[in-house]
C-alpha cells in the first residue's frame, strides 16, 4: 500500500478534550490527509467529529469491559488498561497497512496512554505527542521509540490562542513527517551496530573508521540505558547485519542499580536474531550514578570517581565482576551462529589502564575468568595483551567481526 493510501492516526481522551482533537483533526485534513481517530477517554466521547474506534474497543483490546472501568473509577487502573489496549489496537492498524503516522495529545494520563500506544510502531514511522509533560523526564515511557515531544505550554484543556497555534504546528509537523520518502533498503549498504561510551570512544572511532573503509555503514549507540535499549530494539527490527558490542557497561548498571541500566534484555537481540556479534566487556569496571548525593547508601564507601559533575562512577569489585562475566557469557552463548568475545587484558576502559583510577587487575581477572568458564556453543574467546583503546585492539575487533560475517 502506498503512503498516500494510509492515514494519520490521532488518539486521546475525546471525553474531556474533544474540542482540541477536533481542531487537530481539521488541521490534518486541511493539509490533504485522512484521519483515523481513537478515543481513549473512558467517560464518553465527542460529537465534534466521527470517531473510528471508541473507548470500549480500546478497553476490550486489553481484555477489559469499559463499564467496569467506569464503575470502579480507578484512574490508575484505567490509564494502564487504556494504554495497553491502545498499544494493541494501534499495532494492529499498522500491521494492516492503514496508518503512516501517529499523533497524540494530553496531560499526565493522556500522555501515558499516547506514549504506550506508540510502543508498537517501528522506527521511522512518525510519532508526535503534544503534552504538558514535554519538559519532564519521560525516558521510561518513551523507551526506545523515536517519539517527538512538543510542549503544550498551557494545559490541553479547552482551546485558546496559545494552544491553537501549537496544535496547528503539531499537525503541520506530523503531516510533513508522514510524507518524507523512506530510504530504499534494496540498495542500502550493510550496517553494523556498535556500542560506545566516553571511556571507549577511541576504540569505537577506530573501529568505525576501519569498517567504513571496508564499505559498511556504522551506527553508534551511547550505552546510557536508552542507547542500549534502542540498539537492541533496532537489531530485532532487522536493521543490522552484525553487532560490534564494545561497551557492555549497561549490564553492570543493571546488576547494581545504576542509572544506565538497559534492563535484563540487554545483549540478547543479536543472539535471538541469529546475526554475527563480537562482544567486549567494555566499561564493565564501572557502574554509573548521577550527582554524588544520589549514590545509594550501600555504595557510599566504595571506590568512586567523578567523571562529570552529574556523573559518578563506582568501580565494580571481584564479586560483581564474577557475576557480570557469567551473565555476559551465557547471553552470548545463546547465539545459533558463531560469535566471539574479545578480552583486552590491559584495561577495559579509559580509566582502567595502568596508572588509571580504576586500574585493578585482580577485579578484571575475576571478570575474565567467569567469561572463560561460562562460554559455550560456537563462541570463541580471544585474549589481547592490549588496552581497550589501543588501535591494535580495534584492528583485532574488526578482523574478528568481518571473519564471522564471511562465515
Amino acid at each position: 500500500m502506498a503512503v498516500s493510501d494510509k492515514s494519520i492516526l490521532i488518539l486521546g481522551c475525546f471525553d474531556t478534550k474533544g474540542d482540541v482533537f477536533s481542531y487537530l483533526r481539521n488541521c490534518i485534513i486541511g493539509r490533504g490527509e485522512t484521519v483515523i481517530s481513537v478515543n481513549t477517554g473512558i467517560f464518553g466521547t465527542t460529537k465534534a467529529f466521527p470517531v473510528d474506534f471508541e473507548a470500549d474497543r480500546v478497553a476490550a483490546e486489553a481484555g477489559h469491559d469499559i463499564s467496569d472501568l467506569r464503575r470502579d473509577r480507578d484512574r490508575g487502573k484505567a490509564i494502564d488498561v487504556m494504554g495497553r489496549g491502545a498499544s494493541q489496537l494501534v499495532s494492529q492498524l499498522y500491521a494492516e497497512g492503514k496508518i503512516k503516522a501517529v499523533a497524540g495529545m494530553g496531560g499526565g494520563g493522556g500522555t501515558y496512554i499516547a506514549l504506550s500506544a506508540m510502543q508498537g510502531i517501528p522506527f521511522g514511522v512518525p510519532k508526535v505527542c503534544l503534552t504538558t509533560l514535554a519538559t519532564k523526564d519521560l525516558s521510561r515511557q518513551i523507551g526506545d521509540k523515536d517519539v517527538m515531544l512538543i510542549p503544550s505550554v498551557v494545559d490541553v484543556a479547552g482551546m485558546n490562542h496559545i494552544l491553537r497555534q501549537l496544535v496547528a504546528q503539531a499537525a503541520a509537523a506530523i503531516c510533513a513527517m508522514a510524507n518524507v520518502e523512506t530510504v530504499d533498503t534494496s540498495t542500502k549498504v550493510r550496517s553494523i551496530a556498535i556500542s560506545m561510551f566516553g571511556n571507549t570512544t577511541p576504540c569505537v572511532d577506530k573501529c568505525t573508521e576501519l569498517l567504513t573503509h571496508a564499505g559498511y555503514e556504522v551506527l553508534s549507540f551511547h550505552a546510557t540505558g536508552v542507547g542500549g535499549k534502542t540498539m537492541e530494539s533496532l537489531i530485532r527490527e532487522g536493521c543490522f547485519d552484525a553487532v560490534l558490542d564494545i561497551t557492555t557497561t549497561e549490564l553492570a548498571d543493571d546488576l547494581c542499580g545504576g542509572i544506565c541500566s538497559a534492563g535484563p534484555e540487554r545483549l540478547t537481540a543479536a543472539a535471538d536474531m541469529g546475526i554475527p556479534q563480537v562482544v567486549v566487556p567494555g566499561c564493565m569496571d564501572m557502574v554509573n550514578f548521577a550527582h554524588p548525593d544520589t549514590i545509594p547508601h550501600a555504595f557510599v564507601a566504595r571506590q568512586l570517581y567523578s567523571w562529570a559533575p552529574d556523573v559518578t562512577l563506582m568501580r565494580t569489585d571481584e564479586r560483581e565482576n564474577a557475576i557480570l562475566g557469567e551473565r555476559l557469557a551465557r547471553k552470548v552463548s545463546r547465539s545459533p551462529v558463531p560469535a566471539a568475545v574479545v578480552l583486552p587484558l590491559r584495561g577495559i576502559s579509559q580509566v582502567a589502564s595502568e596508572g588509571g583510577i580504576f586500574h585493578n587487575p585482580v577485579a578484571d581477572e575475576a571478570l575474565f575468568a567467569a567469561i572463560r568458564a561460562h562460554v559455550s556453543g560456537d563462541v570463541s574467546v580471544t585474549e589481547a595483551n592490549t588496552h581497550i583503546n589501543d588501535p591494535a585492539f580495534a584492528h583485532l575487533l574488526v578482523e574478528t567481526l568481518l571473519g564471522l560475517m564471511q562465515k
